[in-house]
């Protein structure tokens, strides 16, 4: 796999370094069979819900966005952090790099003060020089903004290949695209080709094995 050894890296955070769909997805399923539509498992709730609320929210419930949005976030907040799940090998991860000087920083579509929260419920925060949230920009990923927003913060700037995106869905590898950085997906190899990406390992721990060997070149 050519993919260059990182300088920096900007993670997703749901289904990348951490799992709470399952939370989510019962929210989410929560407001859309109040408004008579259909529910999804748990996989149909990741592909169909990447987008930012501030997005797909209105196109689902139109002028009664807001309304499902606070019952969203009430019914997920009440159970969030008891459902958070930390990804195989993301912790090792988030070391290795840390002790390698290479800057992190997490780019997610989840409301910013949930987001802070399951950050520090795992104590990582000493591991992010910067954390952007849902609203913490005029515009949401897959636009580049938030990356370059969270860049700025250590005087590095995007349109660099050394900086990597990781993330699990397609909006991550769109908003890579649009940055300039390259993405790298963590998940299902099928489905990282179906959006032409090469850069994809099935896991964090598959991240850290191809760290330490491309050290070794």
């Amino acid at each position: 796999m050519s993919l260059p050894f990182p300088q920096a890296v900007v993670f997703d955070w749901d289904n990348t370094l951490i799992d709470n769909w399952d939370a989510i997805t019962e929210a989410l399923n929560k407001v859309r069979a109040m408004s008579g539509l259909e529910t999804w498992t748990t996989p149909q709730a990741r592909v169909k819900s990447a987008r930012p609320m501030r997005v797909s929210f209105p196109e689902w419930f139109g002028d009664a966005w807001e309304a499902r949005r606070d019952i969203f976030y009430a019914h997920f907040e009440a159970v969030h952090i008891e459902r958070l799940r930390v990804m195989a090998g993301a912790p090792e991860l988030l070391a290795v790099l840390d002790a390698r000087g290479i800057p992190m920083f997490i780019v997610s579509t989840k409301k910013n003060s949930l987001l802070n929260k399951e950050i520090d419920h795992l104590g990582w925060r000493r591991y992010f020089k910067a954390i952007v949230g849902a609203l913490d920009c005029p515009r949401d990923k897959p636009d580049r903004m938030p990356v370059d927003h969270a860049l700025a913060a250590a005087g590095l700037k995007a349109d660099n290949p050394a900086i990597w995106l990781v993330g699990d869905t397609h909006a991550d590898v769109e908003c890579a695209l649009r940055s300039g950085c390259t993405p790298v997906l963590v998940g299902d190899s099928a489905y990282a080709a179906s959006l032409g990406i090469r850069a994809s390992f099935p896991d964090c721990h598959a991240l850290v094995e191809w760290m330490a060997d491309a050290r070794r070149l």
